[in-house]
């Protein structure tokens, strides 16, 4: 217990004498969060969009009234010809232009189905133009029932007129759709895996590149008091910023934890002890801190921040790169930080999907870390 302790005091010496160090490891995880938080959306809103009205009639207007009832869309152009609604596309100006014809008031008199041309800037993430086509199709769509039924009125026929089937749709758990009630608790478990690869994937091989490597080899210290003791502190210092993320998600973003706060401790503290694990792993099978953090890098952060599932659904994902993200605890640890802190489930419910997953995956890396780590050079 004194050598582990000797070795622990040694760690928080290193992170201590260096105030500058010390304020980027506890602070720039919270700015993140808070920077992200308000950065990363999924709600398309504010779409500029380009008109030209060649009808110039009541029902023109009314049509484009539609589009910009919400916040959805906005009416930044009033165009005079095709060429021009294009160009503004072109130019990056405007996602979305509507040409209504000059026959549009006379289409819709004569009961002939009036044809009006909506161009869209199919250069977009391709997910934000599927989602802003299903958008105008909609309103077009409602645009389209809202005549439909206003001449069946007309036409005397409403009373017998009843649709054979409605959906009732029930939104549990986010009825309002705000994206930050799914990011903030994935972006909780990104930079926490973040934060404790960089912090222990560079223990080990600093050590060797300044050569202290050596004074530890002759001391009786064991090979898993050094790495507990140089583990520790980290520990330490991730678990007091998981609660400082917790509190500033409830400060910024109004986003409480649902379900036990005990349990989503619990479950951390058993994630960043694993991927500290994985950091003192790839420290030790580096020759040098370049080394360990192009192999964190690109073996592990990328990879974690793209498969993990924070901003793209794993179900399509073909059988290898599946699989490879579930070797990666931040996968079953940003299931279960949404189950517990959106859902508000008992670890229970999550125990074969992701609890058992992420105690076997932390255990194996933490357990290898200690067998692969030998006190020679």
């Amino acid at each position: 217990m004194n050598r582990l302790w000797t070795i622990m005091r040694k760690e928080v010496f290193h992170i201590w004498r260096d105030p500058r160090t010390l304020a980027m490891i506890v602070v720039l995880p919270a700015l993140l969060l808070v920077l992200l938080g308000f950065g990363i959306s999924f709600e398309q809103q504010s779409v500029k969009m380009a008109v030209a009205d060649f009808s110039k009639t009541d029902s023109s207007r009314n049509f484009i009234e539609k589009f910009t009832a919400s916040k959805d869309f906005v009416y930044a152009y009033d165009v005079s010809n095709e060429d021009v609604l294009i160009d503004l596309i072109n130019r990056d100006l405007v996602d979305v232009g509507i040409l209504i014809p000059e026959n549009y008031d006379r289409d819709l008199l004569g009961g002939t189905q009036a044809k009006i041309p909506i161009y869209i800037d199919g250069s977009m993430q391709p997910t934000d133009s599927l989602t802003l086509q299903l958008k105008l199709n909609s309103i077009t769509s409602m645009v389209a029932q809202d005549m439909l039924i206003e001449k069946v009125v007309k036409s005397g026929l409403s009373s017998s007129l009843n649709l054979p089937v409605t959906g009732i749709l029930k939104t549990l758990y986010n009825p309002n759709g705000d994206s930050k009630i799914y990011m903030i608790p994935g972006l909780i478990a990104i930079l926490l895996q973040v934060q404790t690869l960089i912090l222990s994937a560079l223990a080990i091989v600093r050590e060797r590149e300044q050569g202290t490597m050596e004074q530890l080899i002759v001391t009786p210290v064991r090979s898993w008091e050094l790495m507990l003791g140089k583990i520790i502190p980290y520990l330490v210092v991730c678990i007091f910023n998981l609660l400082a993320l917790l509190w500033l998600s409830q400060l910024f973003f109004g986003i409480t934890v649902a379900g036990s706060l005990g349990v989503l401790i619990g479950l951390s503290i058993i994630f960043i002890l694993g991927s500290l694990g994985m950091g003192v792993l790839i420290s030790t099978i580096s020759q040098s801190q370049l080394q360990a953090m192009y192999i964190l890098l690109f073996v592990v952060l990328m990879p974690a921040i793209i498969l993990s599932g924070l901003m793209f659904s794993r179900e399509n994902m073909p059988a290898f790169t599946y699989w490879f993200s579930e070797m990666l605890p931040v996968t079953q640890y940003l299931e279960i930080t949404r189950g517990i802190m959106v859902r508000g489930v008992e670890a229970s419910s999550l125990f074969f999907s992701s609890t058992l997953p992420l105690i076997i995956l932390s255990v194996v890396y933490f357990v290898a870390s200690i067998l692969v780590f030998r006190k020679r050079i």
